[in-house]
């Protein structure tokens, strides 16, 4: 296969899986979860909906995530020349650095708030424990709107990369 080709596949794969992982996860934020207090009052269905399309959208969320990480890195090699130390010597390996730095909080913020809050929000839902709920939710939330702004900082990244 023409190295070309390949090249252009992988950006494409790259391309697209960040548009599902970004978009799905801002469609989340900005459409499922202010329509679910249209869809009931009631709070333990409403968490529960919303829980179940998370969950739903999680997998989703890992295949494109590691889809992600593994084309990520074969563009690495565009900036990088194969030569990992241009992560620090280049205008482009800088900007790249913190790309990678960007990522990596995304995820462990993402999967920490996931793994941490995901399972308490849903018994605590399930269990009636409302004040605890909305306390929790509160921290889950603002952790949530982070890792979106990494998202968003990541995606300026991606693009300023492309001028060097």
């Amino acid at each position: 296969m023409d190295l070309t080709l390949l090249n252009t596949i992988i950006l494409w794969l790259h391309i697209f899986s960040a548009i599902i992982f970004v978009g799905g996860s801002f469609f989340i934020w900005v459409v499922v979860i202010p329509a679910s207090y249209k869809i009931t009052d009631d709070e333990k269905l409403r968490t529960r909906i919303v829980g179940l399309i998370g969950k739903q959208f999680a997998w989703i969320t890992n295949v494109f995530l590691i889809i992600l990480i593994l084309t990520g890195i074969y563009n690495a090699t565009w900036y990088l020349n194969y030569n990992f130390f241009a992560l620090f010597n280049t205008q482009g390996g800088n900007i790249l650095l913190v790309k990678i730095v960007l990522v990596g909080a995304m995820i462990l913020i993402m999967y920490g708030n996931n793994l941490y809050h995901g399972k308490r929000i849903m018994k605590m839902a399930r269990e009636g424990r409302m004040d605890e709920l909305r306390k929790l939710r509160k921290w889950s939330h603002m952790l949530s709107y982070i890792t979106l702004g990494l998202m968003i900082a990541i995606t300026i990244t991606a693009v300023a990369l492309q001028f060097y």
